[in-house]
Protein backbone atom coordinates (compact mmCIF):
# COMPACT_ATOMS: atom_id res chain seq x y z
CA UNK A 1 0.00 0.00 0.00
CA UNK A 2 1.24 3.46 -1.12
CA UNK A 3 2.94 5.85 2.12
CA UNK A 4 0.87 8.54 2.74
CA UNK A 5 1.58 11.61 4.86
CA UNK A 6 0.30 14.99 5.61
CA UNK A 7 1.54 18.30 5.11
CA UNK A 8 -0.01 21.90 5.49
CA UNK A 9 -2.10 23.42 2.65
CA UNK A 10 -0.97 26.14 0.09
CA UNK A 11 -1.85 28.96 2.59
CA UNK A 12 1.52 28.05 4.62
CA UNK A 13 3.48 28.14 1.14
CA UNK A 14 7.16 28.06 0.94
CA UNK A 15 9.62 30.87 -0.16
CA UNK A 16 13.15 31.00 -1.38
CA UNK A 17 16.52 32.65 -0.87
CA UNK A 18 19.86 32.55 -3.00
CA UNK A 19 22.47 31.99 -0.12
CA UNK A 20 26.32 30.12 -0.76
CA UNK A 21 25.33 29.77 -4.49
CA UNK A 22 22.62 27.59 -3.83
CA UNK A 23 18.97 27.97 -3.16
CA UNK A 24 17.43 27.56 0.56
CA UNK A 25 13.76 26.62 0.97
CA UNK A 26 11.67 28.24 3.93
CA UNK A 27 8.89 27.33 5.90
CA UNK A 28 6.63 30.51 6.18
CA UNK A 29 5.81 28.44 9.91
CA UNK A 30 8.85 28.37 11.29
CA UNK A 31 11.37 29.62 8.77
CA UNK A 32 13.48 26.65 9.10
CA UNK A 33 15.60 26.54 6.13
CA UNK A 34 15.86 23.14 3.39
CA UNK A 35 18.62 23.07 0.59
CA UNK A 36 15.44 20.97 -1.45
CA UNK A 37 11.55 21.61 -1.60
CA UNK A 38 11.58 17.70 -1.15
CA UNK A 39 12.57 18.63 2.09
CA UNK A 40 10.64 21.28 3.06
CA UNK A 41 8.02 19.36 1.85
CA UNK A 42 8.54 16.99 4.35
CA UNK A 43 9.08 18.93 7.14
CA UNK A 44 5.81 20.47 6.33
CA UNK A 45 3.83 17.42 7.82
CA UNK A 46 4.89 18.28 10.85
CA UNK A 47 2.48 21.34 10.98
CA UNK A 48 -0.80 20.07 9.24
CA UNK A 49 -3.08 18.08 7.27
CA UNK A 50 -3.23 17.90 3.65
CA UNK A 51 -2.36 13.55 2.11
CA UNK A 52 1.17 13.44 0.10
CA UNK A 53 1.55 10.16 -1.69
CA UNK A 54 5.34 8.58 -1.05
CA UNK A 55 6.80 5.88 -3.91
CA UNK A 56 7.82 2.79 -1.64
CA UNK A 57 11.08 2.34 -3.98
CA UNK A 58 12.39 5.76 -4.46
CA UNK A 59 10.77 8.30 -1.64
CA UNK A 60 9.47 11.01 -3.84
CA UNK A 61 6.49 12.59 -3.07
CA UNK A 62 3.21 13.41 -5.29
CA UNK A 63 0.08 15.21 -4.25
CA UNK A 64 -2.46 12.86 -6.18
CA UNK A 65 -2.20 9.46 -6.17
CA UNK A 66 -2.62 9.09 -10.17
CA UNK A 67 0.62 10.72 -10.61
CA UNK A 68 1.97 8.40 -8.30
CA UNK A 69 0.81 5.61 -10.00
CA UNK A 70 2.42 6.81 -13.02
CA UNK A 71 5.83 7.38 -11.78
CA UNK A 72 5.98 3.98 -10.04
CA UNK A 73 5.74 2.39 -13.77
CA UNK A 74 9.34 3.91 -14.21
CA UNK A 75 10.42 1.19 -11.35
CA UNK A 76 8.13 -1.46 -13.03
CA UNK A 77 8.91 -0.91 -16.63
CA UNK A 78 5.81 -1.21 -17.30
CA UNK A 79 4.97 0.93 -20.71
CA UNK A 80 1.65 1.08 -21.74
CA UNK A 81 1.53 3.37 -24.52
CA UNK A 82 2.63 2.48 -28.09
CA UNK A 83 3.24 5.04 -31.17
CA UNK A 84 1.30 3.92 -33.48
CA UNK A 85 4.05 4.99 -36.16
CA UNK A 86 7.46 3.27 -34.53
CA UNK A 87 6.12 1.21 -32.51
CA UNK A 88 8.15 2.84 -29.17
CA UNK A 89 6.90 2.04 -25.96
CA UNK A 90 6.59 4.46 -23.00
CA UNK A 91 5.25 4.62 -19.49
CA UNK A 92 2.97 7.74 -19.70
CA UNK A 93 0.65 9.69 -22.21
CA UNK A 94 2.00 12.76 -21.70
CA UNK A 95 5.29 11.31 -23.36
CA UNK A 96 3.47 9.69 -25.72
CA UNK A 97 2.05 12.30 -27.29
CA UNK A 98 5.49 14.71 -27.00
CA UNK A 99 7.23 11.60 -28.61
CA UNK A 100 4.70 11.58 -31.57
CA UNK A 101 5.65 15.54 -32.46
CA UNK A 102 9.07 13.74 -34.04
CA UNK A 103 7.07 12.23 -36.46
CA UNK A 104 4.69 15.11 -37.33
CA UNK A 105 7.36 17.74 -37.20
CA UNK A 106 5.18 20.03 -34.68
CA UNK A 107 6.87 22.45 -32.33
CA UNK A 108 4.33 23.93 -30.47
CA UNK A 109 6.46 26.10 -28.03
CA UNK A 110 8.42 28.45 -29.37
CA UNK A 111 11.16 30.96 -28.00
CA UNK A 112 10.09 34.74 -27.90
CA UNK A 113 13.26 35.91 -28.13
CA UNK A 114 14.50 33.90 -31.35
CA UNK A 115 11.69 31.96 -32.68
CA UNK A 116 13.59 28.57 -32.02
CA UNK A 117 10.64 26.01 -31.71
CA UNK A 118 10.33 22.67 -29.25
CA UNK A 119 8.48 19.55 -28.81
CA UNK A 120 7.85 20.22 -25.39
CA UNK A 121 7.30 23.04 -22.71
CA UNK A 122 10.49 21.98 -20.18
CA UNK A 123 13.00 22.27 -23.06
CA UNK A 124 11.32 25.57 -24.28
CA UNK A 125 12.35 26.65 -20.53
CA UNK A 126 15.80 24.85 -20.42
CA UNK A 127 16.62 26.95 -23.91
CA UNK A 128 15.49 30.29 -22.42
CA UNK A 129 18.01 29.90 -20.03
CA UNK A 130 20.87 30.05 -22.66
CA UNK A 131 19.52 33.66 -23.12
CA UNK A 132 19.07 35.21 -19.85
CA UNK A 133 22.27 33.33 -18.30
CA UNK A 134 19.62 31.60 -15.48
CA UNK A 135 21.40 28.73 -14.00
CA UNK A 136 19.39 27.41 -11.62
CA UNK A 137 21.18 24.00 -10.25
CA UNK A 138 23.59 24.01 -8.14
CA UNK A 139 26.10 21.33 -7.30
CA UNK A 140 26.31 20.81 -3.55
CA UNK A 141 29.64 19.92 -3.54
CA UNK A 142 31.46 22.16 -5.07
CA UNK A 143 28.96 25.11 -6.69
CA UNK A 144 29.03 24.82 -10.08
CA UNK A 145 25.81 25.76 -11.55
CA UNK A 146 23.67 24.59 -14.75
CA UNK A 147 20.80 25.62 -16.63
CA UNK A 148 19.18 22.06 -16.30
CA UNK A 149 18.33 19.50 -14.47
CA UNK A 150 19.95 16.39 -16.09
CA UNK A 151 23.39 18.48 -16.81
CA UNK A 152 23.54 18.88 -12.98
CA UNK A 153 22.84 14.65 -12.41
CA UNK A 154 25.30 14.14 -14.55
CA UNK A 155 28.35 16.72 -13.20
CA UNK A 156 27.75 15.18 -9.99
CA UNK A 157 29.00 11.43 -10.81
CA UNK A 158 32.45 13.11 -11.44
CA UNK A 159 32.10 13.31 -7.61
CA UNK A 160 30.82 10.20 -6.72
CA UNK A 161 32.95 8.33 -9.66
CA UNK A 162 29.25 6.61 -10.39
CA UNK A 163 28.96 4.95 -13.54
CA UNK A 164 25.90 3.61 -14.38
CA UNK A 165 25.97 2.85 -18.18
CA UNK A 166 27.88 -0.46 -18.64
CA UNK A 167 28.68 -1.94 -22.38
CA UNK A 168 27.87 -5.26 -22.47
CA UNK A 169 30.27 -6.46 -24.84
CA UNK A 170 33.57 -5.20 -22.87
CA UNK A 171 32.01 -4.56 -19.55
CA UNK A 172 33.69 -0.73 -19.20
CA UNK A 173 31.14 1.62 -17.37
CA UNK A 174 30.73 5.15 -18.17
CA UNK A 175 28.96 8.35 -16.44
CA UNK A 176 26.68 9.23 -19.20
CA UNK A 177 24.50 7.07 -21.93
CA UNK A 178 25.57 9.27 -24.24
CA UNK A 179 29.20 8.36 -23.72
CA UNK A 180 28.25 4.36 -24.21
CA UNK A 181 26.48 4.97 -27.20
CA UNK A 182 29.71 6.45 -28.80
CA UNK A 183 31.83 3.47 -26.90
CA UNK A 184 29.87 1.14 -28.71
CA UNK A 185 30.45 2.21 -32.14
CA UNK A 186 34.21 0.90 -31.42
CA UNK A 187 32.59 -2.73 -31.28
CA UNK A 188 30.39 -2.48 -34.57
CA UNK A 189 32.88 -0.04 -36.50
CA UNK A 190 30.32 2.39 -36.98
CA UNK A 191 30.98 6.06 -37.82
CA UNK A 192 27.90 8.00 -39.10
CA UNK A 193 29.95 11.50 -38.90
CA UNK A 194 31.50 11.95 -42.47
CA UNK A 195 33.60 14.91 -43.84
CA UNK A 196 32.11 16.66 -46.36
CA UNK A 197 35.96 17.67 -47.45
CA UNK A 198 37.98 14.32 -47.78
CA UNK A 199 35.26 12.01 -46.58
CA UNK A 200 37.13 10.46 -43.42
CA UNK A 201 34.58 9.33 -40.54
CA UNK A 202 34.42 9.64 -37.21
CA UNK A 203 32.58 7.80 -34.29
CA UNK A 204 31.11 11.20 -33.26
CA UNK A 205 30.46 14.27 -33.82
CA UNK A 206 32.67 16.33 -31.75
CA UNK A 207 35.52 14.38 -33.39
CA UNK A 208 34.19 14.93 -36.67
CA UNK A 209 34.06 19.15 -35.54
CA UNK A 210 37.56 18.85 -34.50
CA UNK A 211 38.82 17.50 -37.83
CA UNK A 212 37.07 19.84 -39.79
CA UNK A 213 39.27 22.63 -38.57
CA UNK A 214 42.42 20.83 -40.47
CA UNK A 215 40.89 21.75 -43.50
CA UNK A 216 39.15 24.96 -42.40
CA UNK A 217 42.47 26.24 -40.58
CA UNK A 218 40.36 27.45 -38.04
CA UNK A 219 42.27 27.64 -33.97
CA UNK A 220 39.60 28.68 -31.71
CA UNK A 221 41.69 28.59 -28.70
CA UNK A 222 44.30 31.03 -27.72
CA UNK A 223 46.92 31.28 -24.93
CA UNK A 224 46.74 34.13 -22.91
CA UNK A 225 50.72 34.35 -22.08
CA UNK A 226 52.05 34.12 -25.75
CA UNK A 227 49.09 33.88 -28.13
CA UNK A 228 49.93 30.98 -30.22
CA UNK A 229 46.68 29.54 -31.12
CA UNK A 230 44.89 25.79 -31.33
CA UNK A 231 42.32 23.81 -32.94
CA UNK A 232 41.77 21.72 -29.59
CA UNK A 233 40.64 22.93 -26.18
CA UNK A 234 42.30 19.90 -25.12
CA UNK A 235 45.80 21.19 -26.80
CA UNK A 236 45.53 24.22 -25.50
CA UNK A 237 45.20 23.09 -21.79
CA UNK A 238 48.51 20.94 -22.43
CA UNK A 239 50.83 23.72 -24.02
CA UNK A 240 49.72 25.87 -21.07
CA UNK A 241 51.48 23.22 -19.04
CA UNK A 242 54.80 24.82 -20.89
CA UNK A 243 54.10 28.21 -19.11
CA UNK A 244 53.25 26.77 -15.32
CA UNK A 245 55.51 23.90 -15.90
CA UNK A 246 53.31 21.37 -14.32
CA UNK A 247 53.85 17.91 -15.32
CA UNK A 248 50.55 15.73 -13.52
CA UNK A 249 51.96 12.33 -15.65
CA UNK A 250 54.69 10.97 -13.67
CA UNK A 251 56.99 7.60 -14.56
CA UNK A 252 56.50 4.92 -12.29
CA UNK A 253 60.02 3.78 -12.76
CA UNK A 254 61.92 6.94 -13.15
CA UNK A 255 59.96 9.82 -11.68
CA UNK A 256 60.31 11.82 -14.91
CA UNK A 257 57.03 14.06 -15.16
CA UNK A 258 55.20 14.83 -18.58
CA UNK A 259 52.55 17.31 -19.69
CA UNK A 260 50.47 14.73 -21.25
CA UNK A 261 49.27 11.33 -20.74
CA UNK A 262 50.76 10.06 -24.49
CA UNK A 263 54.03 11.48 -23.99
CA UNK A 264 54.32 9.15 -20.27
CA UNK A 265 52.88 6.51 -22.22
CA UNK A 266 55.54 7.06 -24.97
CA UNK A 267 58.31 7.36 -22.42
CA UNK A 268 57.58 4.25 -20.19
CA UNK A 269 58.49 2.25 -23.97
CA UNK A 270 62.17 3.57 -22.97
CA UNK A 271 61.83 1.16 -19.78
CA UNK A 272 60.07 -1.66 -21.01
CA UNK A 273 61.94 -1.39 -24.72
CA UNK A 274 58.50 -1.91 -26.58
CA UNK A 275 58.31 -0.79 -29.60
CA UNK A 276 54.69 -1.12 -31.47
CA UNK A 277 54.73 0.64 -34.22
CA UNK A 278 56.95 -1.37 -37.27
CA UNK A 279 57.27 0.13 -40.84
CA UNK A 280 55.43 -1.85 -43.16
CA UNK A 281 58.39 -1.11 -45.84
CA UNK A 282 61.06 -2.48 -43.62
CA UNK A 283 59.86 -3.30 -40.54
CA UNK A 284 61.77 -1.13 -38.40
CA UNK A 285 59.57 -0.81 -35.33
CA UNK A 286 59.20 2.31 -32.81
CA UNK A 287 57.97 2.99 -29.15
CA UNK A 288 56.14 5.97 -30.73
CA UNK A 289 53.52 6.87 -33.99
CA UNK A 290 55.32 10.61 -35.10
CA UNK A 291 58.80 8.61 -34.90
CA UNK A 292 57.23 5.76 -37.56
CA UNK A 293 55.53 8.97 -39.55
CA UNK A 294 59.17 10.80 -39.74
CA UNK A 295 60.64 7.53 -40.69
CA UNK A 296 58.23 6.38 -43.73
CA UNK A 297 59.11 9.41 -45.34
CA UNK A 298 62.54 8.26 -46.32
CA UNK A 299 60.91 6.00 -48.46
CA UNK A 300 58.00 7.99 -49.93
CA UNK A 301 60.28 10.66 -50.40
CA UNK A 302 57.16 12.76 -48.87
CA UNK A 303 58.58 16.45 -47.81
CA UNK A 304 55.61 18.13 -46.30
CA UNK A 305 57.60 21.16 -44.61
CA UNK A 306 58.85 23.84 -47.45
CA UNK A 307 60.20 27.33 -46.71
CA UNK A 308 57.96 30.13 -47.61
CA UNK A 309 61.47 32.11 -49.18
CA UNK A 310 63.09 29.52 -51.85
CA UNK A 311 60.66 26.47 -51.81
CA UNK A 312 62.68 24.23 -50.74
CA UNK A 313 61.47 20.86 -48.88
CA UNK A 314 62.21 18.98 -46.58
CA UNK A 315 61.34 15.77 -44.42
CA UNK A 316 61.27 17.51 -40.93
CA UNK A 317 60.13 19.86 -39.48
CA UNK A 318 63.66 20.25 -37.13
CA UNK A 319 65.20 20.60 -41.10
CA UNK A 320 63.28 23.57 -41.98
CA UNK A 321 63.79 25.58 -39.06
CA UNK A 322 67.47 25.17 -39.35
CA UNK A 323 67.42 25.87 -42.86
CA UNK A 324 65.76 29.29 -42.42
CA UNK A 325 69.36 30.07 -40.51
CA UNK A 326 70.13 30.32 -43.69
CA UNK A 327 68.48 33.02 -44.73
CA UNK A 328 67.93 35.48 -41.73
CA UNK A 329 72.02 34.98 -40.72
CA UNK A 330 71.33 33.60 -37.47
CA UNK A 331 73.36 31.47 -36.13
CA UNK A 332 72.04 30.12 -32.93
CA UNK A 333 74.65 27.18 -32.44
CA UNK A 334 77.90 29.67 -32.44
CA UNK A 335 79.59 30.77 -28.89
Amino acid sequence: MNEQLHVHSGDCGYSSDIRRGGRLYSCEVCNRAFSTKRKLTRHQCIHSGERLYVCDVCNKLFNKNSTLIRHQRTHGGERPYTCEVCNKVFSRQGSLITHKRIHSGERPYVCDVCNKGFTEKSSLIKHKRTHSGERPFVCDVCNKAFSDKSSLIKHTRIHSSERPYTCEVCNKAFSQQSSLKTHKRIHSGERPYVCDVCNKAFSDQSSLIKHTRIHSGERPYTCEVCNKAFSQQSRLKTHKRIHSGERPYVCDVCNKGCTEKSSLIAHKRIHSGERPYVCDVCNKAFSDKSSLIKHTRIHSAERPYTCEVCNKSFKRKSSLITHKHIHNGERPYTS
